[in-house]
């Protein structure tokens, strides 16, 4: 892309490229420079109301450097190197969020029209698409990415450097009892991927659908059946709950024959979903809610290790003593089952409550709240889209970690709902 959007166009035209080259989502903060650059160049800044909490958010995570070096009773982490790293990179990401909307909301409707960056989504989804039906074929695809080979062992070591920086297809997992491929490309895990495809159809179908011909209506038909089949094999409970609350908030708040044609597609393809060999798989994930135990404890660990530092948290993750099944801590020769994922990775809420604190939490909700509440009464597509991805935030904030692909997309479908509302 041409003029002032073309780190818009890089970071989601691109993000095929930047992912295979070991960025992935890291990406915004290396476009995050350039932005800071022009809009410098292009004073005054505009601001979005509401834009004031995610500043206090901002200023609330670095005043939470101040516990890196405490860890809470009951619970433990690697000291030093690692924390600092994980801490940086997590301040880093959202220091170039913050520069990212504004960004956006700077650019001219014809520097960036509205329409082109809803379809820049669009284009996002079909790789995302095509990641997804590759973690299915192909599961254990991965490679060694540039950046992988250029980090030194104590920063590419880090779990969360590690999954950022070396792609792979799939997550495999024992979700039915045995090894399940779960899509994740191009995004650092699975569930990412389930939140990003979500969020992506949204946008996917009001730029190719809504604002489109008959030719690209064909094609949305056939990309969005063609996504249900890494959509069931991703045995993401989230995901699935998410469609189906999208689908109710369109019947619900679209009228007339939209309404009556909306109802009509969706009978029809629950009916052929429900004669398809997907049908089954869904039933059996429904049949092994595996993650409940390990969710429970984890949550419960986080809120009862977050209360001992309300107010700032801890800057980074811990890990709880032990399990839900053992007081042995981590994986053991005889106990493979033992370990367990760190306090905060099993939803973007948990991970403010144990870094922030509990008034980082609400500052977060706060936040997507009011973007819901300030464009309710907006009735365009990219209204109606904007706020539905608002309250998506809501619900996958109690299941998924935000970092880092999905809090891009939250962010830049809160900068399309400012730009509408201009």
């Amino acid at each position: 892309m041409r003029g002032p959007a073309w780190p818009v166009g890089a970071l989601l035209l691109g993000y095929p490229v930047w992912w295979a080259l070991g960025f992935g989502g890291l990406a915004v903060v290396v476009l995050a420079v350039p932005m800071a650059v022009i809009l410098w160049r292009r004073r005054p800044v505009r601001v979005p109301r509401g834009f004031g909490l995610w500043l206090l958010l901002l200023a609330g995570y670095g005043l939470s450097a101040l516990m890196l070096s405490e860890s809470p009773p009951g619970t433990y982490g690697e000291l030093g190197a690692g924390r600092i790293v994980g801490y940086a990179m997590r301040l880093a990401l959202y220091v170039s969020l913050l520069i990212l909307v504004l960004y956006l909301g700077n650019l001219t409707d014809q520097e960036l029209p509205q329409l082109t960056l809803v379809r820049m989504l669009g284009v996002l989804f079909v790789a995302t698409v095509a990641g997804g039906l590759l973690g299915v074929l192909a599961p254990g695809f991965s490679f060694t990415s540039p950046v992988e080979l250029l980090l030194p062992d104590w920063i590419g070591g880090n779990p969360f450097v590690q999954n950022l920086v070396h792609p792979t297809a799939a997550q495999t997992q024992k979700v039915l009892g045995y090894a399940s491929p779960r899509p994740e490309a191009p995004f650092e895990w699975a569930n990412a991927w389930g939140s990003n495809v979500s969020v992506l159809l949204v946008w996917f179908v009001v730029g190719w659908w809504v604002h489109g011909g008959r030719a690209r209506r064909a094609a949305a038909v056939a990309l969005a059946a063609l996504a249900a089949v890494p959509v069931v094999y991703s045995l993401n409970r989230g995901l699935w709950i998410g469609l189906g609350l999208s689908a109710l908030y369109v019947v619900l708040r679209v009228g007339g024959r939209a309404r009556l044609a909306l109802c009509g597609a969706a009978v029809a393809g629950a009916l052929v979903f429900a004669l398809s060999p997907l049908a089954a798989l869904v039933g059996q994930r429904l049949d092994n809610p595996h993650s409940n135990d390990i969710r429970a404890f984890t949550v419960t660990a986080t809120i009862r290790a977050a209360a001992h530092s309300p107010v700032i948290g801890y800057g980074n993750t811990r890990n709880a003593l032990g399990n839900h099944r053992t007081i042995t801590t981590g994986k053991t020769a005889w106990c493979s089952g033992c370990g367990h994922p760190p306090l905060g990775s099993d939803g973007q809420l948990w991970l403010l409550v144990i870094t922030q604190g509990f008034t980082g939490a609400a500052l977060y909700v706060a936040f997507f709240v009011g973007a819901i509440r300030r464009h309710w009464s907006d009735r365009s597509p990219v209204g109606l889209a904007g706020v539905l991805v608002m309250a998506l935030v809501l619900l996958y904030m109690l299941v998924y970690d935000g970092l880092v692909t999905p809090l891009i997309l939250y962010l830049i479908s809160f900068a399309l709902l400012w730009r509408n509302s201009s």
